[in-house]
């Protein structure tokens, strides 16, 4: 007999079989003789009460054997001879789409501007240490894309986009731990994160796909409105039968080529802010209502939202136990996002707290059509670089200064590496974006009691939330609406707004390229 309940118990007894067997047993009032074996669907914190729960969803196999799961990899075939589809970027949507192409027995052939997962590494210490940007291998170029060494968060709201168990056990067969397979907020970590990348390139050649590193593209093969290839590095013409455009949001010049080759974009809203910072210590007594908190109990996160004069202000890509890290793509902009390693357990927690914008925020960039928010962002960046030093070092206010505006006396201690300096963030950032942070963040005090407070630093610029230009494509055949062949597709073209999300996403245009081949 096979059956599901749902059980919260103490954190001490959701992470130790032993004790959960025996919960079990008693809960279905078993025999002796009777013999079980059980499967966690879903597991999640409650800390609504003044005891944190753990709630778990339970398949209960009794006097059964639990039906082993399918091994996705069972599907893929050799593909080195057959069609050829073009992919350009290997972030989570490049390689996904890689993937799926393999399960129909298309042959993918990746290119990235950036190195390898490994070989990224040297630049992030650049950057970190030095203040030196590579413009084609930072946090958001190179293979694995802008989450490999930015968090590895798995969670999603879009579940009507895809199979989210498929992408998810793609990872777990490929060295992810199986909690992301519960977890109701999945997370991997970036430490752990570069190995899954590496194993996931490792089956994408095992099966007969190309993938090119240092390979930046630089031209797009066409001819009356059908692309049948790209120019890479200027010089290396490859052709394919289609081709799937990958790159991620910060990928400025793939949109500035777009424009060069009259294909067709739009404007499309995004966010953009500051990354707020606490000690973590002080998050978990706020959420928990512990100091310190169980050492069954993970980092604790929070979710906060407002409406200020009739525009959202929200948490973003919450990081508990994380870093901030230096996000720059270019030399001369400062960029800042949050990572946390696997365990999560850094001393500080750290949250984009970011605004929506939208055409009424760039009504003096109105000339520059679908590219407004693009400049936008660009020039937002720079000013932030040009109030510093010339390093990477970030400007950043304790939170209580920024809302009484005035400029903080001390700071105290920041995860960010390159260093931060005393700023007034209201003269930085444009003024409707920082009032409405600045009374965000009052209510936020009111919401989660504890948050305002002056061990809460404002760092910035949060400024790489989502693209802001969207590349149009049909609903149904994911192909663009003006040029043949060509699928925009993931983060950098508007359609995704995660790793999960984007790997979806590559997975759906991956199918509808198939379906159009048959």
């Amino acid at each position: 007999m096979t059956k599901r309940i749902e059980i919260s118990i103490l954190p001490k007894d959701a992470f130790d079989n032993t004790v959960l067997q025996k919960i079990l047993i008693s809960e279905c009032n078993l025999k002796d003789e009777d013999k079980l074996e059980f499967k966690i669907l879903r597991r999640s914190i409650d800390a609504r009460n003044r005891t944190p729960l753990v709630n778990l969803l339970i398949e209960l196999f009794i006097n059964e054997t639990p039906p082993s799961e399918p091994v996705i990899k069972d599907n893929y075939k050799q593909v080195s001879k057959n069609k050829k589809v073009i992919i350009v970027g290997a972030g989570p949507a490049g390689y996904f789409a890689a993937l799926e192409l393999i399960e129909y027995g298309i042959q993918p052939i990746v290119f990235d501007r950036g190195k390898d997962v490994r070989s990224r590494r040297k630049d992030l210490r650049a950057i970190q240490q030095f203040s030196e940007v590579n413009p084609d291998s930072n946090y958001c170029f190179g293979e694995g894309g802008a989450g490999t060494y930015s968090d590895g968060k798995l969670y999603t709201r879009s579940h009507k986009r895809g199979d989210i168990f498929k992408a998810l056990r793609i990872l777990v067969e490929h060295g992810a731990s199986e909690d992301i397979l519960i977890d109701t907020h999945p997370h991997i970590g970036s430490n752990k994160l570069p190995g899954v990348v590496q194993k996931l390139r490792e089956t994408i050649l095992n099966y007969g796909g190309e993938i090119h590193f240092n390979s930046l593209v630089t031209d797009f093969i066409l001819k009356d409105e059908i692309i049948s290839g790209v120019i890479v590095n200027e010089k290396e013409e490859y052709s394919g039968d289609a081709v799937i455009l990958a790159t991620g949001h910060s990928a400025r010049d793939i949109f500035y080529l777009l424009k060069k080759k009259n294909i067709l974009t739009e404007s499309k809203p995004f966010a953009l802010g500051v990354r707020i910072e606490h000690p973590q210590a002080l998050i978990d007594e706020i959420q928990y209502r512990q100091n310190p908190r169980s050492k069954y109990l993970p980092a604790s996160s929070y979710k906060l939202t407002a409406q200020i004069n009739g525009k959202g202000v929200f948490s973003f890509c919450m990081c508990p136990g994380g870093l901030i890290v230096p996000a720059a793509t270019a030399p001369g902009e400062i960029v800042v996002n949050g990572m946390s390693m696997s365990r999560r357990d850094s001393e500080f927690a750290n949250s984009g707290i970011v605004t929506a914008i939208d055409d009424n925020d760039l009504k003096e960039y109105k000339q520059h059509g679908s590219f407004a928010g693009l400049v936008f962002q660009k020039n937002i960046e720079r000013k932030f670089f040009d109030n510093g030093d010339g390093s990477q070092k970030a400007p950043a206010q304790r939170m209580t200064d920024f809302v009484e505006n005035k400029l903080s006396d001390t700071m105290g201690k920041s995860s960010y590496i390159p260093g931060i300096y005393n700023a007034d963030l209201h003269k930085l950032l444009p003024k409707e974006i920082s009032v409405r942070i600045q009374n965000a963040l009052v209510q936020f005090g009111k919401k989660m009691r504890g948050y305002y407070s002056e061990e809460g630093y404002l760092v910035g610029l949060e400024s790489r939330t989502s693209s802001p230009v969207r590349i149009p494509r049909d609903k149904v055949t994911y192909e663009h609406t003006q040029i043949k062949n060509f699928y925009p597709c993931g983060e950098g073209a508007g359609y995704a707004g995660g790793i999960i999300s984007a790997a979806l996403d590559g997975q759906n245009v991956a199918k509808a390229i198939a379906g159009s081949m048959d």
